[in-house]
């Protein structure tokens, strides 16, 4: 995974900023079921009333409202109202303060509206058993709906209390008795039905004394709406600049790793071009970096803000003290395990499945680049089959882990949909007994979803993982791989380049193999003379050129460019000194101008004009419309072999290099365009040393020296007159393309072995 990560770290800055901006956005989606919970206890269930000391009171209840209260606590519930005419106006308006009077005066405020609300059935059961007559009080009886809605009478017993206190009939060591055995039995009743009890008592109160309590309620509902709302566009904000700075470190991750992949990729010689393949390597800087990318961007939004909210949610919980989070533990238990389970069954699968792209990559590349020759021969049916068995096997390792990962989303969602069911079960008793309210039952199950989100988040992330951190080990083996092909730390430097080019018991063998591809190899090229190479396939003729521009480095021996091994010259110099024409002509999409100059970015038109005329490629371009401009699809596909070769050899030529390399470039023309290309060629190359690998004899007849392979050694070495009498390989190669005739043989003068 640290391969994934330490290509964020340049990006440091940006990353600190998402984070700042997640703990915004986590703090706002963990207020807001607190304001839900509000809006539900406070503004619907308690009229938007906050405290048990009543705004206002009847000067009346005011008398009544000490009735259960120590000495100490009346005198701080005196100190805490005003008289104003008729009315006690509470002097409180710090929160805090308000806070701890609340604390202060609930068990007196609590007895108080118990008294005043005593269901008349337990009055009369009350008085019966004291032996009071209820005639002998003036009390005041009410109707109204219990917790059941069913229409109950009360009575206010506190005026018969009170009087039977001032009568001396009840002291005050009987009245502490009575509070203390309500205090007793209070201790079964939850904090919450406390409190709302003192609720109700204010809001009595309020209503009696002319306060608009109705108008409270929906100031309180507009404020906190007002709060939310502003809550919610500060999330949506925050959410906004994350997913903005988080896609942005993903395409700058992205836009690096295919950079260093294609510095990286520029530099390998063939050797690593053939370890990992052309259809790998771009598999790799495809598909592999898009899967980093992917991964960056839901890392930066949602890795870490799992954490931030999870330990945001599992504090609130703790902080609602409802007792309920061992449910939200249980819940973490069976989603890490069930994702465990999961992770174990694809984590296999995602290897093999970075593999079997490479392999569909592969074939889809063969067969879009072979088209032509699968018509020829009638091999679609076959080609179809191929891929298909290439599509089949990703399609079914693909299918697997889909499967198992839609899995994920439903077990989740069962999970969560569970865990919010067992906490209404048990929250619902604990309602019942008073221990919560319905707004902190809402607000804890939004933390609890929040919680399980929060783990779900990172187990998804545990899935996502593994196969980025495939994506990541494969780019990372690119990376990491050192080219073959290395240059001096201390260069040297080629002044005044001549273009003399010597291979001195050259021998090189392919990295890995046992036996040599070339041994022995010593010869000169030098300016204004042609040096050609000729012999049986796979004698190893293209190895040779290739080891010039250090495409493969000598495994023996040196080859050495004006006296200097070329190994000691940088590579940019080296390849500025000569100009290669591979055995298959490649054009890049473009123009042919823009082909034509890839060699020289600034040769003009007349250069451009010289270089096609002696490649021959005049006549084709000039009959086109646009001419230099006419359009080159991908790969020359829209132009003919010929003409593309032509095109190759012209793109040498305007590079007016010291050294030209033709390896079998010659094959794909005609033999009067060979003839007239070679005469232009010799014309204009005086003062350079020409390479060429053929497979036709009459391509080289007039070479200044020709080196015959057979087998990765030079066995023959002359003029063509010279090889006809001295190299049975090259006699017979003769032989095999010219009659005796244009060889300027006959058979009397010919022994039995091919010799004069």
């Amino acid at each position: 995974m640290t391969k994934i990560f330490k290509n964020m770290v340049p990006y440091w800055r940006m990353i600190l900023v998402i984070i700042a901006l997640l703990i915004v956005q986590a703090s706002g989606d963990l207020l807001l079921p607190q304001y839900t919970s509000d809006i539900i206890d406070v503004g619907i269930q308690n009229h938007g009333i906050e405290h048990i000391l009543p705004k206002k009171m009847t000067e009346d209840e005011f008398g009544l409202s000490t009735l259960y209260m120590t000495d100490k606590e009346e005198k701080q519930w005196n100190s805490s109202y005003d008289k104003e005419g008729k009315y006690y106006v509470c002097n409180v308006t710090d929160k805090k303060e308000l806070s701890k009077l609340d604390d202060t005066f609930l068990t007196a405020v609590f007895l108080n509206q118990r008294m005043a609300n005593m269901k008349e059935s337990e009055f009369k059961a009350l008085a019966q058993k004291a032996g009071i007559s209820e005639e002998s009080f003036h009390l005041k009886s009410f109707t109204a709906e219990d917790e059941n809605g069913k229409q109950i009478t009360y009575v206010d017993t506190r005026p018969m209390i009170l009087q039977m206190k001032k009568a001396g009939m009840m002291s005050e060591a009987e009245m502490k008795a009575a509070r203390k055995e309500i205090e007793e039995k209070m201790e079964a009743v939850g904090s919450g039905t406390l409190f709302s009890t003192g609720i109700a008592y204010a809001i009595n109160c309020d209503r009696e004394a002319g306060v608009d309590v109705d108008g409270i309620q929906t100031r309180y509902l507009w404020k906190e709406g007002a709060k939310m709302a502003g809550i919610a566009f500060l999330i949506l904000g925050a959410a906004v600049f994350t997913g903005l700075f988080a896609s942005k470190v993903g395409a700058l991750v992205g836009r690096d790793l295919r950079g260093k992949i294609y510095n990286k990729v520029m530099g390998f010689s063939n050797a690593e071009m053939n370890h990992f393949s052309t259809a790998s390597l771009i598999t790799r800087s495809t598909n592999d970096v898009q899967q980093i990318q992917m991964v960056t961007v839901v890392t930066l939004r949602m890795l870490l803000y799992a954490p931030i909210i999870g330990i945001g949610g599992i504090i609130k919980v703790w902080n609602t003290g409802a007792g309920m989070g061992w449910i939200i533990a249980l819940a973490v238990v069976v989603i890490v395990g069930f994702v465990l389970l999961l992770v174990s069954l694809v984590m296999p699968k995602f290897k093999i499945m970075q593999k079997l792209v490479d392999g569909l990559n592969l074939v889809s590349r063969e067969i879009l680049t072979g088209l032509s020759v699968i018509r020829a021969f009638g091999r679609e049916k076959t080609e179809e089959k191929r891929f298909d068995e290439a599509n089949q096997k990703l399609t079914r390792t693909q299918l697997f882990t889909n499967r198992v990962m839609n899995f994920m989303m439903p077990g989740m969602m069962m999970i969560m949909y569970g865990v919010v069911v067992l906490i209404t079960w048990v929250a619902s008793k604990k309602i019942d007994m008073g221990t919560i309210q319905v707004g902190e039952l809402t607000a804890f199950i939004t933390y609890a979803m929040q919680i399980v989100m929060a783990f779900l988040m990172m187990t998804a992330m545990s899935i996502m993982m593994p196969r980025a951190g495939v994506a990541a080990e494969r780019i990372d083996e690119v990376l990491h791989t050192e080219s073959t092909i290395r240059e001096e730390e201390h260069p040297e430097k080629i002044d005044s380049p001549e273009g003399i080019l010597e291979f001195s018991h050259v021998g090189f063998r392919y990295p890995g193999a046992k036996h040599n591809v070339l041994t022995d190899i010593s010869f000169k090229a030098e300016p204004g003379k042609t040096t050609a190479i000729i012999g049986s396939t796979g004698c190893g003729k293209s190895t040779l050129v290739n080891l010039i521009p250090r495409f493969y480095d000598v495994t023996e021996g040196q080859i050495t460019l004006d006296g200097r091994d070329i190994r000691k010259i940088t590579l940019e110099d080296l390849r500025n000194e000569i100009g290669f024409v591979p055995q298959k002509g490649i054009l890049f999409s473009g123009t042919i101008a823009s082909n034509l100059r890839f060699g020289k970015e600034d040769a003009t038109e007349e250069e451009m004009k010289e270089a096609s005329e002696i490649a021959q490629a005049t006549e084709f371009i000039e009959i086109k419309k646009r001419k230099y401009d006419s359009s080159i699809a991908q790969g020359g596909s829209n132009v003919s072999g010929g003409q593309k070769q032509r095109l190759a050899i012209a793109r040498a030529i305007i590079k007016k290099a010291k050294i030209l390399v033709f390896d079998d470039s010659f094959s794909a023309l005609d033999m009067k365009t060979d003839a007239a290309l070679r005469k232009a060629l010799e014309k204009k190359v005086q003062h350079t040393s020409v390479v060429i690998v053929a497979q036709r004899v009459s391509t080289i007849l007039h070479a200044d020296q020709i080196l015959v392979l057979d087998e990765g050694r030079i066995v023959g070495k002359g003029t063509h007159e010279e090889l006809l009498k001295n190299c049975d390989v090259y006699l017979q190669i003769a032989k095999s393309q010219l009659s005796e005739k244009e060889l300027g043989l006959s058979e009397e003068n010919i022994d039995g072995k091919g010799r004069e």
